[in-house]
């Protein structure tokens, strides 16, 4: 690892500005919706082919659309076959079953050919079917499946595209400001530590509030992480852009980068906390990536990370996560619940393809090269493992940490991003009482954010 330190007075590069963020005074509404995999997990009265029947309508809910190949009725058809054969090729898959899975994977490539795949159903099955693929494969050869792994260079590609497709991020980036703001009132000295730095694009936002709080800004230092990269310094790169924009807003601000392979490679000391600093801790779609527990031992990475995290006391520790259901052991669970999120999140993408142009192609890679990993691969080589809320409450409790409310602000500004940057379908909930948001596309929650201290 190689930290480096900067201060906002070192000769800098230009960047582009993240923009000025205003309160809505109304917030958007909600309304909540089943979860279709937990209903059909918990009845047994359904038959397996009255399940696949209402999962293709539940999924065709998300894709209404016809067919120029064919009419409405004959892609309607043609859908309810391609569940059919994924749910029983997943299944064929779960057993061992290799020759009867690669039997239905010719299957569905064939009907492939009789449906859209350049949106809906037909993409969404397409991709599903090349995961199937890879993971069949590498049962046979007893070897890793074949994922495509990223470079730190196209990481920081394929989520910059994420980025500027949907409004995911924006909503983990807006939530985490504002919480941290809340937090940091009255402070002289803070120091925000980014457990995923990438573009930094998290910070001018925040940077700029501070800018014009009452009484003046703090000093604030900024410990960002990231992944060690050949030939350029980005870490570095993204300080200087950041000190150049706290200096032009008269912020006195320090940048310290700490490369990491792996995020629990960090250690504490790593960071330089100072005595007399409110530090905020912020991980952003990170913490999901230590949950496997590689001995059996009902252990993780996670817990020793967030137990020094704790150990920091820390004003606030803001935690933005999937509000997903993909860290089980069972294959065939995982699969289910992934088939489901990923049809709503492919979907959500495709509503701002026309806003996005080619960019929502490469912010599909991304979701497909996670969507893979969920599907296609074990043991330590899994790390999209995905959990519910109440999971990461109780692991946040574990270690010591209490929960904040995110409070009305966070609220407002979560729904204000909606509005600017998003069309019809996407909303923000907020339960009183409870310390989260979830950020839904309809009635399926995608995204959920909270914070402890």
């Amino acid at each position: 690892m190689e930290p480096n330190d900067f201060s906002a007075a070192d000769d800098i590069a230009t960047t582009e500005l993240y923009p000025a963020t205003h309160c809505l005074s109304q917030p958007a509404a909600f309304t909540n919706g089943y979860d279709p995999v937990t209903e059909f997990l918990a009845c047994d009265s359904l038959t397996h082919d009255q399940w696949i029947d209402s999962t293709f309508h539940e999924l065709s809910s998300i894709y209404p659309v016809p067919s120029p190949r064919g009419t409405i009725e004959d892609e309607e058809e043609s859908g309810i076959r391609l569940v059919h054969l994924l749910m029983s090729t997943a299944r064929a898959v779960h057993r061992g079953e290799a020759d009867h899975a690669r039997s239905l994977i010719e299957g569905m490539r064939c009907l492939l050919t009789r449906v859209t795949t350049s949106f809906g159903i037909g993409k969404v099955a397409g991709y599903f079917v090349d995961a199937l693929c890879s993971r069949l494969c590498s049962l046979q050869c007893d070897a890793p499946a074949a994922v495509a792994l990223n470079t730190p260079d196209e990481a920081e590609i394929l989520y910059h595209h994420f980025y500027e497709v949907c409004p995911y991020l924006k909503f983990a980036h807006f939530t985490a400001n504002q919480s941290i703001l809340d937090a940091f009132k009255g402070e002289d000295h803070v120091h925000v530590i980014d457990f995923n730095l990438m573009h930094g694009l998290q910070w001018p936002a925040l940077i700029q509030a501070l800018a014009l709080r009452f009484g003046g800004p703090p000093v604030v230092r900024l410990t960002g992480i990231g992944p060690p990269s050949d030939g350029r310094d980005n870490i570095r790169e993204v300080g200087f852009r950041l000190a150049k924009f706290a200096r032009s807003v008269n912020v006195p601000f320090v940048f310290r980068g700490v490369a990491a392979s792996r995020l629990d490679d960090v250690r504490p000391w790593m960071l330089q906390i100072s005595a007399g600093e409110a530090v905020a801790v912020n991980s952003i779609l990170q913490l999901h990536r230590l949950l496997a527990d590689p001995n059996g031992l009902g252990t993780s990475s996670i817990d020793s990370l967030l137990g020094w995290v704790a150990g920091l006391r820390p004003k606030i520790v803001t935690l933005v996560e999937q509000e997903a259901d993909h860290n089980k052991p069972d294959f065939l669970d995982r699969f289910t619940k992934a088939l489901f999120y990923y049809s709503t999140m492919f979907d959500s993408l495709e509503a701002g393809r026309e806003y996005s142009g080619g960019a929502a192609s490469v912010a599909e890679l991304y979701l497909q090269r996670e969507m893979c990993n969920v599907v296609c691969c074990e043991g330590t080589a899994r790390v999209e493992r995905h959990e519910l809320l109440l999971r990461w409450r109780a692991r946040m409790s574990s270690a010591g940490l209490k929960p904040v409310h995110l409070g009305s602000n966070a609220f407002k500004q979560a729904s204000m991003l909606l509005t600017l940057f998003s069309g019809e379908g996407y909303c923000v909930d907020e339960v009183e009482g409870l310390c989260h948001l979830w950020l839904a596309w309809f009635a399926a929650d995608l995204g959920l954010g909270l914070a402890g201290r």
